[in-house]
């Protein structure tokens, strides 16, 4: 598994060229929830007092993600969009907020963060959930934030992401143990039968 980065922490990271220059800054992170991968980003301009620019910068133009910077191999890679198609993007995106369910409708929890998989892959690995106490037992943290791992089966419907029941077993209250629970998801994914 590549390096898991907060989306939240994305916000602000510099848009590099592989020459080494500074196009523009990130702004919001444009996600698939269904499809768990990034889709692209909305971008400001590289000044402090810059607003938003009339561009966006899509997944597929992005070089690398790292925890330094969006590397992307020219400023060709920002697209000239109307700032009303990114922000409809932004908001079929939003993941940030939303109630997490079973399949059964039991609830999860409510994501705080989505991580996602630095490099060139963007997949969305795992979400940080204020999640329900029942679902940390043992947990040393008071205010019960856990991981979830994106699991195999997943939608989203309006404001509501919904997981498969057996997607629980695998919380986790630290990211250590995440890593380990979401191996042994994948593990059980691939050896499924279709």
């Amino acid at each position: 598994m590549n390096e898991l980065m907060a989306v939240r922490s994305l916000t602000m990271l510099p848009v590099v060229t592989l020459g080494g220059d500074a196009v523009a800054h990130v702004k919001d992170t444009l996600l698939d929830g269904t499809a768990g991968h990034v889709t692209g980003f909305t971008v400001t301009g590289r000044g402090l007092l810059s607003g938003p620019l009339r561009h966006s910068l899509p997944w597929p133009a992005v070089y690398a993600l790292g925890p330094d910077a969006v590397m992307v191999r020219d400023e060709r890679a920002l697209l000239g969009l109307p700032l009303s198609a990114v922000r409809g993007d932004a908001l079929r995106g939003r993941l940030l907020g939303a109630r997490v369910v079973t399949e059964e409708g039991e609830p999860v929890g409510t994501v705080l963060d989505v991580l996602v998989e630095g490099g060139s892959s963007g997949r969305v690995a795992a979400f940080r959930l204020a999640a329900r106490r029942e679902l940390v037992r043992g947990s040393r943290h008071h205010r019960h934030r856990a991981y979830l791992p994106r699991a195999e089966a997943l939608s989203v419907s309006g404001r509501t992401l919904v997981v498969p029941a057996h997607a629980t077993a695998y919380v986790a209250d630290d990211l250590t143990g995440f890593v380990s629970r979401a191996g042994t998801l994948h593990d059980r994914a691939r050896s499924a039968p279709r």
